[in-house]
């Protein structure tokens, strides 16, 4: 199907105007035919980059807001909160649940000596944890 896709396509980009946006768009296609269709050929990868689009969605959302982080170590603070945010989400962890998890240990004296035990990835899902 891809074959036949880019046949049609190097026989309709001929037939179009130069300059026309829709001849541009086929003619950056065509020109990009390895990198396009290598999934077929790499079970790995993606056909689309839905994954990687939503992940930064939320940073396009709120780049607005981080004009008003206060500061710069205001900014580096938002930066850890989002890395602990999303840490948490890859790892199967409910962020809220998660923060206020590690919250509430370092408030009844969790050491900084043993602060890696609070890393997400060292973290049991409440699901996991329920499983009998």
């Amino acid at each position: 199907m891809l074959a036949a896709f880019f046949a049609w396509a190097n026989a309709t980009v001929v037939k179009l105007s130069g300059k026309l946006e829709l001849a541009k768009a086929f003619r950056y296609t065509i020109t990009r035919r390895e990198a396009l269709t290598r999934f077929v050929s790499d079970g790995r990868l993606e056909a689309d980059n839905n994954v990687a689009e939503n992940a930064m969605r939320g940073i396009a959302l709120g780049r607005r807001n981080y004009l008003f982080a206060g500061s710069n170590s205001g900014g580096e603070r938002a930066a850890a909160i989002y890395t602990l945010v999303t840490t948490a989400k890859l790892n199967g962890l409910n962020p809220e649940t998660y923060l206020r998890d590690i919250l509430a240990k370092i408030a009844e004296g969790h050491t900084i000596n043993r602060i890696d035990e609070l890393l997400p990835w060292r973290m049991v899902p409440a699901a996991a944890a329920s499983l009998p």
